[in-house]
């Protein structure tokens, strides 16, 4: 493990240690925690951070891999069904798919609710947009927040009030995490942070506007 990865580490298990009802810390070091093959402490912050909220959707999948790195078929099938449901009620469209998939790969039944639902069925009005991270309608924001695609893909999918929460929870992470935001490795861990804490990854992952803004970026 590099110093780098071992700081971020140490970070987030800070994180999850001063506010352990912070969903976003437990989740940030499960992932972060099973990345470098720390399969078993990785599953203990996944099921903390599922624990306080059991609509993440990822958490399921990114247990899933962690508990087949350790010879735990059987636990492993539990998450991924468990993990497709919720995602198919939330609208989660690509973990659901990938943990389907998986599902199909180890030979396990696909619940039938994951297969069949299309979502959440709401009516989204003038002025308002489906959050993909609370899985309900509320208030658009007036405007995106960045001049980039990450802006724009925030304005159509986040709402005003997932907005302001992250806010709040934004400001914790620089003071929990002393982040120098001047810093573009602070920065970026920052953004992470908000990728994750607003549930964007899946959705930028499949966005190839944001992909070529990325790529870009990093061929600077």
């Amino acid at each position: 493990m590099d110093d780098t990865t071992a700081q971020r580490i140490a970070q987030f298990r800070k994180m999850a240690t001063d506010d352990p009802d912070n969903e976003l810390g437990h989740f940030s070091l499960g992932r972060a925690l099973m990345e470098v093959g720390e399969h078993a402490e990785a599953i203990e912050s996944f099921d903390r951070a599922l624990s306080i909220n059991g609509q993440l959707s990822k958490a399921y999948q990114l247990k899933a891999e962690s508990l087949l790195a350790t010879d735990q078929k059987d636990a492993a099938v539990a998450s991924l069904q468990t993990g497709a449901v919720t995602a198919a009620a939330r609208g989660d469209v690509l973990p659901k798919k990938a943990m389907i998939e998986k599902l199909e790969e180890l030979g396990a039944d696909v619940p039938e609710e994951a297969r069949t639902s299309s979502g959440p069925q709401v009516d989204v009005g003038e002025g308002e947009v489906f959050d993909i991270r609370t899985g309900e309608v509320g208030r658009k924001l007036a405007r995106p927040p960045f001049r980039n695609r990450l802006g724009a893909i925030i304005h159509e999918h986040i709402s005003q009030e997932s907005w302001q929460e992250w806010i709040g929870m934004g400001t914790k992470v620089i003071n929990e995490l002393r982040l120098p935001l001047s810093d573009p490795k602070a920065q970026e861990v920052f953004d992470q942070h908000m990728i994750e804490f607003l549930n964007l990854q899946d959705t930028l992952d499949a966005d190839e506007a944001y992909q070529a803004e990325l790529a870009a970026k990093k061929a600077k």
